[in-house]
């Protein structure tokens, strides 16, 4: 079969597009024929072994695993012994864990404990954008104790994690505010935010308005400037950081804030996949509720594109990889 696989750390040019064996599913897995998946910041981050520390686990000179790819949404192919929920020709969507990524390619074997059914209202291709980037939102939004009635700030609105950060947070009754560039504050309003910042206009930070509940998807602002926006007893979570310095305030400093005003700021571990949350997030689909935004689609073969493109900062939604199956190599 045909899949992305790197050997080495460095920019999107490590990533070989090739034939490697295709898998069997052990006792408790699925096979999946995979029709997309999807790219996400992780799977940069692994790739070049950023930030460094990252090569603690990953592989200090070289990856340990030579795959990459967390989202994936296809047909099960095979199940092993023991898996009970699935059969052949179902239609699924499902996220991987770090240690066995492997969503950028034909074939891959999945827990069963972390596959679900995909909701007939969507797509494949909007189906593989739901697991990373809707798990980090909702986990986050659920870190910050969302309640109905709370005044709301995503900040990265409209990225992969921000859009459905504002879906998420429209469903449990909150007053949504979306902070985003100029050229997608329609789309971000188009989804549901009740108000909208065009940071490259206003300083969200500055304006006076005070939040119950800040998300920032995506990490770009000191701590004084999430303290000086939040509500008394209000909470921030960070789910990215654009640089190193950011990184280490948040994670030394955050918990110091955090004891003054009664404003918690805290940094949110990686999104924890699993089959509760991708439920949860199956009825919020189906219902509705949430709908995938996909700015572009690449080919498997293109992944590399994909990641770069992803990497300059600018998409729309989400970035989704389309697998065209090719029969010989499988």
């Amino acid at each position: 079969m045909k899949a992305i696989i790197y050997t080495e750390y460095g920019s999107p040019d490590v990533l070989k597009f090739q034939d490697i064996e295709k898998p069997a599913p052990a006792a408790n897995e699925v096979l999946v024929k995979i029709h997309a998946a999807s790219a996400n910041p992780l799977d940069w981050h692994l790739m070049r072994a950023e930030p460094f520390l990252a090569r603690l686990s990953a592989g200090l000179f070289k990856p340990k695993h030579n795959k990459l790819g967390a989202d994936l949404a296809g047909q099960v192919e095979a199940v092993g012994s023991s898996v009970t929920q699935f059969r052949p020709g179902d239609e699924v969507f499902a996220g991987l864990s770090l240690g066995g990524l492997g969503g950028f390619a034909e074939y891959v074997c999945v827990r069963e404990d972390v596959i679900v059914m995909k909701p007939a209202n969507i797509s494949f291709d909007e189906a593989a954008a739901v697991p990373v980037a809707s798990l980090t939102a909702l986990q986050g939004l659920r870190k910050g104790e969302i309640q109905a009635g709370q005044k709301v700030l995503i900040n990265g609105a409209s990225g992969g994690v921000g859009t459905f950060a504002v879906q998420i947070a429209k469903s449990f009754g909150a007053e949504v505010t979306g902070v985003c560039s100029t050229r997608n504050l329609e789309m971000v309003r188009s989804i549901g935010a009740d108000h909208v910042v065009d940071y490259t206009q206003e300083d969200f930070t500055n304006t006076g308005q005070q939040y119950d509940l800040i998300f920032c998807a995506v990490g770009n602002r000191s701590l004084d400037d999430y303290m000086r926006a939040l509500k008394p007893q209000g909470a921030c979570v960070i789910a990215g950081f654009t640089s190193l310095r950011l990184l280490f305030s948040y994670m030394i400093l955050g918990p110091r804030k955090s004891k003054v005003g009664g404003k918690r700021i805290g940094l949110m571990e990686t999104a924890r996949i699993n089959k509760e949350d991708l439920l949860f997030m199956k009825e919020l689909l189906e219902a509705g509720k949430v709908k995938p935004v996909i700015d572009r689609r690449y080919s498997l073969d293109k992944t590399a594109d994909a990641i770069r493109y992803l990497e300059a900062g600018h998409a729309r939604g989400k970035v989704i990889i389309t697998v065209q199956q090719n029969e010989m190599s499988s």
